[in-house]
């Protein structure tokens, strides 16, 4: 039986070695997998990009190659069964707003561990979706570490 079992637990999923980890993770925290819900949020494309002036990239052609790679990479995985979606905009917002709508119990995502200048730069998703989450969050950190 898993630590305290949730009904729903969204999992934000970039494709990285850390947050395929911590899908693991919110596996472990739920009594089907059916139960977790990988999302995936892709940056809007600035309207100037040459590939939408000639149409050959859009918002519905990327969301479904990425839902074709994460179904490819997780089709022999106890994870196949597990409710992928696809939003587009501000990851950190995304996320909060995606776990609001479903009412989730936990969203369960890596710390890519950025500071100094880069997280100046880029800024922190996991500090965003703490700042905006409706339910708790489980941030995991150094997970690039564990297989050392």
């Amino acid at each position: 039986m898993p630590w305290l079992p949730k009904k729903c637990v969204v999992v934000p999923f970039d494709f990285s070695e850390q947050s395929a980890r911590g899908l693991e993770t919110a596996g472990e925290m739920v009594d089907d997998v059916a139960h977790l819900h990988v999302l995936h949020v892709l940056p809007k494309i600035p309207v100037a990009e040459p590939g939408v002036v000639w149409t050959s990239i859009d918002d519905e052609a990327r969301s479904r190659h990425a839902e074709m790679a994460f179904r490819e990479g997780f089709a022999a995985s106890r994870f196949c069964r597990a409710d992928f979606h696809v939003r587009i905009g501000d990851a950190g917002s995304e996320i909060a707003k995606f776990a609001e709508q479903l009412e989730a119990d936990l969203i369960v995502m890596p710390s890519h561990g950025r500071s100094g200048i880069p997280r100046v730069l880029i800024g922190s998703v996991a500090e965003r979706v703490l700042r905006l989450a409706h339910c708790p969050v489980l941030i995991l950190r150094g997970l690039s570490r564990l297989h050392d």
